[in-house]
């Protein structure tokens, strides 16, 4: 099992780091034995919006979810990072952000379009949420908005999924490739990362809510996955294929689904869950292909 490196406690306490080498073009990475910058210096600026999520989310993740994080030493202090995430529940969102707040990094999820109505969609935009309008010419212009975050070096979250795994044991289904397009198109660390525990208090399957309160939630973040040979065989001329996109979507997720085997303590299925044939009401897509 894998090294338990936080609890989700103090969002301001400086942690040490070991992370080892990433592919090419990442960001400088703290050194073992040193220290990692202070997080509220690598959040950088918050924004008014990012404020009034902050003491929304933060207070409401803390009374749903006992959070522990493992190998959280592996989450880049500083420059673009493309998180990528199985997707069991609703709320993962709030548990997600608050895993990527705790490391010192703002979370910039894409997330369906129509979240983004009213007062709450002036909320989310000004906030860096990025909205995909699904199945339209627009969803090409949810990927280059978070081609531009990541150039920015922001930290990026998608569940390549697309909604919430419609695996009866919620291991991860098969994902769409919108999340290799943009891995293999940008310079940002590639993180996966598996999550276990929103289901039971949102159990999307039963369409039930669980009233119950720090319901134990666990994160692993992997080792960076290196696409830089791929990468420089892009830029050299190589065609972006839909078979490339999609053994690019099958490597991401199958690291998450075996990071998933490890913090279940089970073996993963070798094949990927069936996607559906339509999506159901109340899914919340963070992928845009």
């Amino acid at each position: 099992m894998g090294q338990i490196t936080g609890t989700g406690g103090d969002p301001v306490a400086e942690e040490r780091s070991s992370v080892g080498t990433v592919s090419a073009g990442a960001p400088p990475v703290t050194r073992p034995g040193s220290r990692r910058p202070g997080k509220w210096r690598t959040r950088g600026r918050i924004g008014w919006a990012f404020w009034l999520c902050i003491a929304v989310v933060f207070p409401a993740s803390k009374l749903m979810f006992a959070i522990r994080y493992r190998h959280g030493e592996r989450f880049p202090a500083q420059g673009p990072v493309l998180l990528v995430a199985n997707h069991v529940s609703i709320l993962d969102p709030l548990a997600c952000a608050r895993l990527v707040f705790d490391h010192g990094r703002m979370p910039h999820f894409l997330a369906k379009e129509s979240v983004f109505k009213g007062l709450a969609g002036t909320i989310l935009r000004s906030a860096g949420q990025i909205p995909v309008a699904r199945y339209s010419s627009d969803a090409v212009g949810a990927l280059s908005a978070a081609q531009d975050d990541l150039a920015a070096g922001n930290v990026v979250v998608i569940y390549p999924e697309g909604s919430v795994t419609r695996d009866p044991n919620w291991w991860p289904m098969e994902a769409r490739t919108g999340a290799a397009r943009l891995a293999l198109t940008t310079d940002a660390v590639v993180l996966p990362v598996a999550q276990w525990g929103p289901q039971r208090l949102h159990d999307y399957h039963a369409r039930k809510l669980h009233l119950r309160l720090r319901t134990p939630t666990e994160y692993l973040v992997g080792e960076p996955i290196d696409l830089s040979r791929l990468r420089a065989e892009l830029r050299a001329g190589r065609p972006l294929t839909t078979d490339v996109l999609r053994e690019t979507t099958d490597l991401m997720m199958g690291r998450v689904r075996d990071q998933l085997a490890e913090l279940r303590g089970e073996p993963a299925p070798a094949l990927f869950h069936p996607r559906p044939r339509r999506e159901l009401p109340g899914d919340l897509p963070g992928d845009a292909a």
